[in-house]
């Protein structure tokens, strides 16, 4: 049996697990070049157990830079060298990833004309691209075969090839995007047999040459589909060592890694369908969403695939294979797949990351959290949300005694409170987010956190801690923000003389959803553009509510955009029968209605409303600061963010008791909101 934690041979070199670190975009590039700050990245879940790490995907030609930070094969001599030294003392194996985005690069960088098989538009960027002439293929086919040489050179085990949902080397397979008349349009396979010939020219049979293929662009009518996929796989199976079976393409390059809406372990049906193709003349990796060891070693025990991808679980957690090989995966920190700090194609540049485990991306700059105290404390953190249990986690872990109160009857917080709604079609999505505060409240409860629920702090409970000699920590979170003072609109959850809408705050309806009127449709206000207007758009929608969403942005949902999120998102508010209002802010109240504004035009028109849902900006909640201040204190009652910023607030809070008093200062900047 193929065990996941267990060793595999590829190209004559042992992997000491099937689980693969896939590629990914990282920003944490020096120029072109790989930095110290991959080194530690890969070098992290080398040590975590990983058996083959595959490097972010290197530009083989110049005149490909499709994001900013993206690297440049020939600059990247020494980096992957240095990458190869760190993880080989942990015995995975390395590999480089190479690719060329062609259409679906960009111009923005290079100020070059975009290569393409065919003059056919990206759909995303819109830029038009030339037809690559048989020179420039040359070129390319050379730039593979030149950077596998200088990754064999710098002591790497293999390179990856890319195929695929971004590559132009899937471009050339697709008669979406090649409509040549020559032999590489007769045969879309040529050029990439050719790559895969240049590269094992360079890097001889004793190294593993890999690869990334799109076996599913998702657009049947013209697009690689899996039942054409299988014949390219039965064709290429034996020029590699192995292959990573993906979806996506021009139309959907977000299937590649989606969010939480997309069942994880998407691919399981696909990637069988390929290995038998394969025919066993290479390893298959089942790629997509595989965040969960037990789901990895139910695809391997079926004959799914030999080695399994798991990035984004790796990510979140970098010990992963070593908790699995210890028999603890209950000890497995969660991979939600918000993909809310992990992808990071986005102008303002964020380093990857995670938002349950903020020093990914960062292993060279903030500290371990494990390791003992100097000297063991007591301390008290007030509020038991996202911040409250990291924070408490942090101390706990290195030896202090700590007591955790929340007012409530349950920990977590608004994380929690966004996992409240148990119905509709998107509660298994929303149930996921549940398993971040499950794991958190576990890692407690083992580490000895005395939690008292329904225990309200108040300022005598401070006052007596700080005489006791303990110390106190405030993690109170957030509270509604006053709805806006809309003509015949009373305050908060009253009504008028002309039965205005009722004004309620989202977190309160999540969790009590007798709130909401008994009949009449609903508005759903949202300035932010995140995910949760959407959400309980959906859960409303699903209760067979109408449902209005206002927002004044260009689109509803805007911020999805940062996650992958932002049309799929659209596609199914459109289906369960939300009606969506981009460009419009509330002006006025009417009874059962409000009336709308665009924000361009300043047009107005009304529509039906027995009540208002804010899923507006919230403030903190600082009582208890206000009344003594100076406490430390982490997370929303700061300033309301995201999980990203109350998590690494909470921690830093836990390290500063331990630090001399001149470095309790962030180790490093807050990270821009998502």
């Amino acid at each position: 049996m193929r065990e996941l934690t267990g060793p595999v041979e590829l190209a004559g070199r042992r992997a000491p697990a099937r689980v693969v670190f896939g590629p990914h975009a990282t920003n944490l590039g020096d120029g072109r070049a790989l930095s110290p700050r991959h080194t530690a990245y890969y070098e992290r879940r080398a040590a975590g157990g990983a058996g083959v790490i595959i490097t972010e995907t290197a530009s083989v030609h110049a005149d490909d830079h499709p994001y900013e930070r993206a690297p440049l094969a020939a600059a990247c001599r020494h980096g992957w060298a240095a990458v190869a030294e760190a993880c080989h003392a942990h015995r995975a194996l390395v590999l480089a990833g190479l690719g060329h985005a062609g259409s679906q690069g960009s111009s923005a960088y290079s100020q070059r004309v975009l290569w393409a098989p065919s003059p056919v538009a990206d759909v995303i960027s819109r830029e038009m691209p030339a037809a690559m002439e048989r020179e420039q293929i040359a070129e390319v086919v050379a730039g593979f075969g030149d950077a596998a040489a200088l990754a064999a050179q710098a002591g790497l085990d293999g390179v990856e090839v890319d195929a695929g949902a971004w590559a132009l080397l899937r471009q050339f397979h697709s008669a979406l995007t090649n409509t040549r008349t020559d032999a590489y349009g007769a045969d879309r396979l040529r050029l990439t047999r050719e790559v895969l010939a240049a590269v094992r020219s360079s890097i001889g049979p004793g190294r593993v040459l890999a690869l990334r293929l799109s076996c599913d662009e998702l657009a049947p009518w013209a697009g690689v589909t899996p039942e054409a996929a299988a014949v390219q796989v039965a064709e290429l199976a034996g020029e590699v060592d192995l292959l990573t079976v993906v979806r996506g393409g021009p139309l959907a390059p977000r299937a590649y890694r989606p969010d939480l809406h997309t069942p994880p372990g998407f691919n399981r049906e696909l990637c069988a369908a390929m290995r038998a193709a394969a025919a066993g003349r290479c390893a298959v990796v089942l790629q997509g969403s595989v965040v969960d060891a037990d789901q990895a070693r139910s695809a391997l025990a079926a004959g799914v695939a030999d080695l399994v991808e798991m990035t984004r679980a790796q990510i979140a957690d970098p010990d992963l294979v070593a908790w699995a090989r210890a028999g603890a995966v209950e000890r497995i920190r969660p991979c939600v797949l918000c993909n809310q700090a992990c992808q990071v194609r986005d102008p303002r540049n964020p380093v990857v990351s995670c938002i349950a485990e903020p020093r990914s991306g960062h292993e060279g700059q903030d500290p371990p959290v494990a390791g003992e105290a100097p000297a063991q404390r007591e301390v008290l953190v007030v509020g038991g949300g996202t911040a409250g249990l990291e924070c408490a986690r942090v101390l706990a872990l290195r030896g202090h005694r700590v007591t955790l109160a929340e007012r409530a009857g349950h920990l977590g917080g608004m994380l929690r409170t966004a996992t409240a709604p148990d119905s509709g079609a998107t509660a298994s999505s929303r149930r996921r987010l549940g398993l971040l505060v499950d794991w958190w409240e576990r890692e407690c409860r083992r580490l000895g956190v005395r939690v008292e629920l329904q225990r309200s702090i108040g300022v005598a409970d401070l006052d007596a801690a700080a005489q006791a000699g303990r110390d106190v920590v405030l993690a109170t979170g957030s509270r509604p923000a006053e709805g806006p003072a809309l003509p015949h609109t009373p305050g908060p959850g009253g009504h008028d003389e002309d039965d205005a809408p009722v004004w309620l705050d989202i977190a309160d309806v999540l969790v009590r959803r007798s709130l909401l009127p008994a009949d009449g449709p609903l508005v759903l206000y949202d300035p932010v553009g995140g995910p949760v207007a959407v959400a309980a758009s959906e859960w409303l929608a699903d209760l067979g509510r109408g449902v209005h969403l206002v927002t004044p942005a260009r689109i509803v949902g805007e911020r999805l955009a940062l996650c992958g999120d932002l049309a799929d998102a659209n596609a199914r508010l459109q289906r369960a029968g939300v009606a969506r209002h981009p460009r419009s802010r509330l002006c006025a109240a009417r009874r059962g209605r409000v009336v709308l504004e665009d924000v361009w035009t300043a047009q107005r028109r009304e529509i039906g409303c027995a009540g208002v849902v804010d899923c507006g900006h919230r403030l903190p909640e600082e009582s208890l600061y206000t009344l003594r201040p100076g406490t430390p204190r982490a997370g929303d009652c700061v300033a309301p963010r995201t999980v990203l910023e109350a998590v690494l607030e909470g921690r830093r809070r836990a390290l500063d008791l331990d630090a001399p008093a001149h470095q309790k200062a962030p180790h490093r900047a807050a990270p821009a909101p998502r």
